[in-house]
């Protein structure tokens, strides 16, 4: 295992999301292989399932956009010093920055080895270029790695590894299907998602991004040819997206399937749902850097359905081809839906790649690498 290190991770908050979860994740690994975990944010409300694995936390707000965020560059540095940090792992651009100027003003003696992980495909900016300043640069999906490298010639391949986000199996079993005591809790909750026909999910928080409005317009296609198919978006309600709710509701309206819709705040029972559901879909209209939703819906033994693109096409065409719908073809999308409903693909799929313990193991593996004496160091704070 080699000596044990500090590893400091610096985001901007723990309120939720897949940064925030990811962060958890890897600093529960450090903490039961023997090495010190230590989170920079600002808090929120994850922060008590962070203490729970052992880490350290040291409240500071280094995600606000804000000039006076610079002010927390001396105070960051001289953590890292007191610590011994090793690695200091960048999450998002602003800490980013923040942590880059802390090491910059390194005083004389070894300096932490800098990380980052590009979680997204953000707009390319000189901002936005400081996540590729890591020594190594994790990208959570190939398409995140073709991105980085298209958008930003000049970075070295070399410091760029896929390490794709993780699930744990456990949390996502596979369920029978059709799962009926699954689908008739929800139908207890929604009365109107009862019924003999198929039930498709769509989760996915309250923005047009999202593809909802896709997925009414599917729902109207699959019922118009006599099928008594059924639409749950859990998560699309939600405070502040009222009209963006009602505007959904009168497009079902329209269609006249508006008694097949529910359109429900998250619910936190997501493997439950998952079970309940015959067809998942991943309509999202930007590509997204990766497609957990994918991962976690085949882990239960659900088919996908999705635009081809991005990190959700990426998935679908390794793991689920008939998924993989070109983006914004509706005709084709429903001749997908209806294929797989008919006939759906094999519910089991081996994703060793994608658990938890593989993402923890492969991140580790990169801290180790890079605190080793005999590490070829790349410099990333030059002058």
């Amino acid at each position: 295992m080699g000596r044990a290190l500090t590893v400091v991770q610096l985001l901007p908050a723990l309120e939720s999301g897949g940064v925030e979860r990811s962060t958890i994740e890897i600093a529960d690994a450090l903490v039961r292989e023997g090495h010190r975990a230590i989170v920079v944010s600002a808090g929120g409300r994850l922060l008590p399932a962070l203490r729970a694995t052992g880490t350290e936390h040291v409240e500071l707000d280094i995600g606000r956009k804000s000039l006076l965020t610079l002010r927390h560059v001396a105070t960051l540095r001289a953590l890292l010093l007191e610590a011994g940090a090793d690695i200091v792992h960048a999450r998002s651009r602003l800490p980013a920055w923040i942590g880059w100027h802390a090491l910059r003003g390194w005083p004389s003696g070894p300096r932490p080895h800098f990380v980052t992980t590009v979680h997204g495909l953000n707009s390319p900016s000189r901002y936005s270029a400081i996540m590729t300043r890591g020594e190594c640069v994790i990208c959570v999906s190939r398409t995140v790695r073709d991105y980085v490298l298209k958008r930003y010639p000049r970075t070295d391949s070399d410091r760029l590894r896929v390490i794709p986000r993780g699930i744990d199996p456990a949390q996502f079993p596979p369920a029978p299907s059709p799962d009926r005591a699954a689908r008739d809790a929800i139908a207890a909750l929604y009365p109107q998602l009862d019924g003999d026909g198929p039930l498709l999910l769509l989760p996915g928080r309250g923005t047009r991004l999202k593809g909802h409005a896709d997925a009414v317009a599917l729902l109207s296609q699959l019922r118009g040819t006599g099928s008594d198919a059924r639409l749950w978006m859990p998560g699309a309600r939600e405070a502040g997206r009222e009209r963006y709710v009602a505007e959904l509701e009168r497009e079902a309206a329209q269609a006249g399937i508006a008694d097949a819709v529910a359109i429900t705040p998250p619910t936190s029972g997501i493997a439950q749902a998952y079970a309940a559901s015959d067809l998942v879909l991943q309509l999202s209209r930007n590509p997204e850097a990766f497609g957990r939703t994918v991962i976690e819906a085949l882990s239960v033994g659900r088919p996908v359905l999705g635009w081809a693109h991005g990190g959700v096409g990426e998935l679908l065409r390794e793991l689920q081809p008939q998924g993989a719908v070109a983006p914004f073809e509706l005709a084709a999308l429903s001749a997908a839906a209806r294929a797989m409903l008919a006939q759906p693909p094999p519910a089991t799929v081996t994703m060793p790649a994608y658990t938890l313990q593989a993402m923890q193991a492969a991140t580790l593996a990169c801290y180790r690498e890079l605190a080793d004496p005999q590490h070829d160091r790349f410099d990333p704070l030059p002058g």
